[in-house]
């Protein structure tokens, strides 16, 4: 394969002047420029990766933590990023949660794994660091952005929704379909993002008079399963409700199953309201009213930062992130057997 140094000689100029053309920086006369471009045709050169590196000082690749390889959640969020890569030229790596030690270590290690590889910037999907654990990175800090998530240290570089108002929202989808009786599905109480959701979401019954103390309510993980396994709890307990509200789409879509296979329609029976608003919602059946967390736009203004700060370029970052309820055939009013 023909090198940098074969270009250079074919074109008659010295290396230096064949590094410029192939990186597009510092200034080459037309005349030069055009025999450096015949010579790179004729040889069919391609700089590798690690050359690419060399000349421009910096890896070209962006780091990316995920806690888990699975779900409808994380892969629209990876393919926004690598899209928005490609398009700049850079490159996407990604690490997940594996190991056998708990979440934050299996956190700590991924970002290590990224860190070895040379990345120039991280995009961290993670709630679990602390900040003595982003003072850790030293100098590397300041080339990090947190995603769904706030670290206290570095607030300017973390993205995410208003989750309280992401409850709020939730609430009051389901008081405008005049639920009353309504249970809930929340995720781990060790989530920040569902602890907000599930606090505005209460909150916002308690104002309209609902006693939120006498609602059922279970915790899960976040998963399909869990939703199945909840609602089969929420059925098996006799508890009276109309409405079930899960603190993500992926549980919703597992309680819509559980209730298909036991004979509960949705929403003649009770009605279901997910969030995050992933594709699965559209898809599942009935398809799933959820409260839009607009992940794509908290995704790119993130990396835009990431990229602003490692490459010195001037992309868009948004902070505000306004939140809706994509209402879908699985919410509808109580039906009056089911209300009284």
């Amino acid at each position: 394969m023909a090198n940098i140094k074969d270009v250079a000689r074919l074109a008659g100029v010295g290396l230096g002047t064949a590094s410029r053309v192939v990186s597009g920086k510092g200034s080459v006369s037309p005349a030069t420029l055009e025999r450096v471009k015949k010579a790179i045709a004729e040889l069919d050169f391609r700089p590798s990766h690690a050359a690419r590196s060399l000349l421009s000082g910096t890896s070209q690749m962006i780091g990316v933590y995920i806690p888990v390889l699975k779900g409808t959640f994380y892969t629209p969020i990876l393919q926004s990023i690598d899209t928005a890569l490609r398009a700049a030229g850079l490159h996407m790596v990604v690490a997940f949660g594996v190991g056998s030690g708990d979440a934050r270590r299996q956190a700590i290690e991924g970002i290590d794994f990224l860190m070895e590889r040379g990345c120039d910037g991280l995009i961290l999907l993670t709630n679990l660091l602390t900040d003595d654990d982003i003072a850790a990175l030293g100098p590397k800090q300041s080339r990090v952005v947190v995603l769904g998530h706030s670290v206290e240290s570095i607030p300017e570089q973390c993205f995410s929704a208003d989750h309280t108002q992401g409850g709020i929202a939730a609430a009051r989808a389901l008081l405008e379909h005049r639920h009353r009786k309504i249970a809930v599905i929340a995720g781990p109480s060790t989530s920040p993002d569902n602890v907000e959701r599930i606090a505005g979401f209460m909150g916002e019954l308690e104002r309209s008079g609902i006693a939120t103390n006498k609602m059922w309510v279970a915790e899960s993980d976040f998963s399909p399963q869990g939703g199945w396994d909840a609602a089969a709890e929420l059925v098996a307990s006799g508890h009276k409700f109309t409405a079930l509200f899960c603190a993500n789409d992926e549980m919703a879509v597992g309680a819509l199953s559980y209730f298909q296979d036991v004979g509960l329609a949705v929403p003649g029976d009770v009605s279901v309201l997910g969030y995050d608003d992933t594709p699965s919602a559209q898809f599942s059946a009935p398809r799933l009213t959820s409260v839009h967390i607009p992940w794509r736009d908290v995704t790119l203004s993130g990396l835009n930062a990431l990229l602003n700060r490692c490459y010195g370029s001037a992309h868009p970052v948004e902070r505000e992130f306004p939140i809706s309820v994509t209402v879908r055939a699985s919410l509808g009013k109580p039906a009056r057997r089911r209300a009284e």
